[in-house]
Protein backbone atom coordinates (compact mmCIF):
# COMPACT_ATOMS: atom_id res chain seq x y z
CA UNK A 1 0.00 0.00 0.00
CA UNK A 2 1.21 3.46 -0.84
CA UNK A 3 1.00 6.67 1.07
CA UNK A 4 -1.86 8.93 0.08
CA UNK A 5 -0.80 12.57 -0.04
CA UNK A 6 -3.11 15.47 -0.55
CA UNK A 7 -1.28 17.93 -2.74
CA UNK A 8 -3.69 19.85 -4.93
CA UNK A 9 -5.41 22.98 -3.62
CA UNK A 10 -8.82 21.46 -4.40
CA UNK A 11 -8.00 18.32 -2.41
CA UNK A 12 -6.75 20.40 0.51
CA UNK A 13 -9.93 22.48 0.50
CA UNK A 14 -12.08 19.33 0.41
CA UNK A 15 -10.10 17.79 3.28
CA UNK A 16 -10.43 20.98 5.33
CA UNK A 17 -14.17 21.18 4.68
CA UNK A 18 -14.72 17.57 5.66
CA UNK A 19 -12.66 17.95 8.85
CA UNK A 20 -14.51 21.09 9.94
CA UNK A 21 -17.92 19.60 9.12
CA UNK A 22 -17.05 16.44 11.04
CA UNK A 23 -15.76 18.34 14.07
CA UNK A 24 -18.75 20.68 14.04
CA UNK A 25 -21.36 17.95 13.68
CA UNK A 26 -19.71 15.84 16.38
CA UNK A 27 -19.72 18.83 18.72
CA UNK A 28 -23.37 19.57 17.95
CA UNK A 29 -24.19 15.97 18.85
CA UNK A 30 -22.34 16.33 22.15
CA UNK A 31 -24.22 19.56 22.91
CA UNK A 32 -27.55 17.88 22.12
CA UNK A 33 -26.80 15.12 24.65
CA UNK A 34 -26.09 17.54 27.50
CA UNK A 35 -28.81 18.88 29.74
CA UNK A 36 -29.02 22.11 31.68
CA UNK A 37 -27.15 24.21 29.14
CA UNK A 38 -27.57 27.97 29.20
CA UNK A 39 -29.56 29.72 26.48
CA UNK A 40 -26.32 31.34 25.28
CA UNK A 41 -24.73 27.93 24.63
CA UNK A 42 -27.86 26.68 22.87
CA UNK A 43 -27.99 29.81 20.72
CA UNK A 44 -24.30 29.44 19.84
CA UNK A 45 -24.93 25.81 18.86
CA UNK A 46 -27.79 26.91 16.61
CA UNK A 47 -25.59 29.59 15.09
CA UNK A 48 -22.84 27.07 14.37
CA UNK A 49 -25.27 24.61 12.81
CA UNK A 50 -26.61 27.35 10.53
CA UNK A 51 -23.10 28.47 9.59
CA UNK A 52 -22.18 24.92 8.59
CA UNK A 53 -25.16 24.64 6.21
CA UNK A 54 -23.52 26.30 3.17
CA UNK A 55 -20.59 23.89 3.42
CA UNK A 56 -22.66 20.73 3.92
CA UNK A 57 -23.72 18.86 0.80
CA UNK A 58 -27.15 17.34 0.20
CA UNK A 59 -29.25 16.06 3.02
CA UNK A 60 -26.56 16.91 5.57
CA UNK A 61 -27.13 20.60 4.93
CA UNK A 62 -30.89 20.21 5.15
CA UNK A 63 -30.55 18.35 8.45
CA UNK A 64 -28.23 21.03 9.85
CA UNK A 65 -30.86 23.70 9.18
CA UNK A 66 -33.35 21.68 11.21
CA UNK A 67 -30.78 21.23 13.99
CA UNK A 68 -30.15 24.99 14.03
CA UNK A 69 -33.90 25.65 14.32
CA UNK A 70 -34.21 23.24 17.23
CA UNK A 71 -31.28 24.74 19.15
CA UNK A 72 -32.67 28.25 18.63
CA UNK A 73 -36.10 27.13 19.77
CA UNK A 74 -34.59 25.65 22.95
CA UNK A 75 -32.70 28.91 23.53
CA UNK A 76 -35.96 30.82 23.00
CA UNK A 77 -34.52 33.07 20.28
CA UNK A 78 -35.84 33.75 16.80
CA UNK A 79 -34.38 31.99 13.79
CA UNK A 80 -31.55 33.87 12.11
CA UNK A 81 -30.19 34.12 8.62
CA UNK A 82 -26.93 32.21 8.40
CA UNK A 83 -23.84 33.97 7.18
CA UNK A 84 -21.23 32.42 4.94
CA UNK A 85 -17.98 32.01 6.88
CA UNK A 86 -14.54 30.95 5.75
CA UNK A 87 -13.07 27.66 6.93
CA UNK A 88 -10.81 29.51 9.38
CA UNK A 89 -13.75 31.38 10.89
CA UNK A 90 -15.73 28.15 11.18
CA UNK A 91 -12.82 26.49 12.99
CA UNK A 92 -12.78 29.38 15.45
CA UNK A 93 -16.55 29.05 16.01
CA UNK A 94 -16.23 25.31 16.64
CA UNK A 95 -13.45 25.88 19.17
CA UNK A 96 -15.37 28.68 20.88
CA UNK A 97 -18.43 26.46 21.29
CA UNK A 98 -16.25 23.59 22.52
CA UNK A 99 -14.85 25.88 25.24
CA UNK A 100 -18.37 27.00 26.18
CA UNK A 101 -19.56 23.42 26.58
CA UNK A 102 -16.52 22.09 28.44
Amino acid sequence: MGVHRITSPAAKAYMTRERILGDGMTLLGAVAEKSGLSPQVLEAAGDLAAQLVPHAPGYGGKALQIVASQFWRQAKVKEKAAEMLSFEELEQKVEALRRMVS
